[in-house]
């Protein structure tokens, strides 16, 4: 038995969501859907420019929205009403907290499952470090910093040549991608109870914020830093591979994420470290998220594992944004409201 996969959006990123849903066993593409049909064209697969034609006809058991967050609410609705029951959403989900509430429960009463898209939790590194945390190599947990540098935002055809409609969001730095590392300091360290944040613009060129800093505090008073800069980069053959370096400390060593995929694990008081995980030599997206998050899915439906990301618990990540933007609106540090 195969999950029939039906996919709308056939932007930049699509191609990794069709390269992944290609290699998945018990999964197969029935039909791409786009407002540009050259486009669902192109996929090879039965393309459509009409959602709901393509539910009616290719009769998938899965969607799955490739789409930018304005058109999702109205996606899902339309392929609730075509009575799907498995619906994967990319992030950032909808437009706002509000909106996604909506949509959350519109899909609860419809007896369907939902899930965001949210795959940096799913990238082999993070894997690697949670595992090494629930193992206590660290200790007490103290502190963890990311420093995301992509350099991509110089310039005024930063984002044009990928993605051009970053350069219109009002919300950039945050809403479209530092959103990855909120979700992903909750799968490492919990949720967190406060939040403060200093953001700004660099580039006139853009709408939103590229730059800033976000601190987080979850339980037992462990820190995180997000200290985001589009304009800068890091050591890395491909920067978007990681997006920047990371460290996570506790009582008893450090771990270190580099720019190539690889985890190293140094004991508290030595000079050198040992390599936990070896440098990424996937040729896609972050270390094949996209497939391990996909692939996920796809297990958790016939086998009855546990769903992470599903859009009830997410709802969590979209108050922690608003929290943030809150916070570098008013320059005070936002207290949390247990999820």
């Amino acid at each position: 038995m195969t999950l029939r996969v039906a996919c709308i959006g056939a932007g930049y990123f699509s191609q990794f969501h069709y390269d992944a849903w290609a290699r998945i066993p018990r999964a197969t593409l029935v039909g791409s859907c786009d407002t540009d049909i050259a486009k669902a064209q192109a996929t090879g697969l039965p393309a459509y420019d009409d959602l709901a034609v393509m539910l009616e006809k290719a009769k998938p058991d899965l969607l799955d929205i490739i789409l930018p967050p304005t058109a999702h609410a109205a996606t899902i609705r339309t392929a609730l009403a075509a009575g799907l029951k498995l619906i994967i959403c990319q992030k950032p989900f909808c437009r706002d907290l509000n909106e996604a509430k909506a949509i959350t429960a519109e899909a609860k009463a419809a007896s369907a499952r939902l899930i965001v898209h949210e795959n940096f939790r799913f990238q082999p590194w993070y894997r690697a470090i949670k595992k090494a945390l629930d193992n206590d190599l660290l200790g007490e947990v103290m502190q963890a910093t990311f420093r995301l540098r992509p350099g991509d935002g110089q310039g005024p055809r930063a984002y044009l040549d990928r993605q051009p409609y970053f350069q219109g969001m009002e919300r950039f730095l945050i809403h479209e991608t530092g959103v990855h590392w909120v979700d992903t300091f909750r799968y490492l360290l919990g949720d967190p109870t406060a939040v403060y944040a200093d953001l700004r613009q660099l580039n006139p060129a853009i709408a939103g914020e590229d730059a800033g800093h976000v601190i987080f505090t979850h339980p037992g008073g462990v820190r995180a830093l997000f200290d985001g800069n589009r304009h800068l980069d890091h050591a890395a053959d491909n920067h978007r591979r990681t997006m920047g370096e990371a460290l996570i400390e506790g009582t008893k060593g450090t771990l270190t994420l580099h720019g190539d995929g690889a985890v190293h694990h140094r004991i508290h008081g030595s000079q050198t470290g040992t390599v936990l995980l070896p440098p990424d030599t996937t040729s896609t997206f972050g270390g094949d998220c996209v497939y391990a998050l996909q692939r996920h899915v796809v297990d958790a439906h016939f086998d009855g594992s546990p769903l992470e990301n599903e859009a009830q618990d997410y709802l969590s990540v979209i108050a922690i944004e608003e929290a943030i933007y809150n916070s570098a609106a008013t320059g005070k540090r936002i207290t949390l409201d247990a999820p």
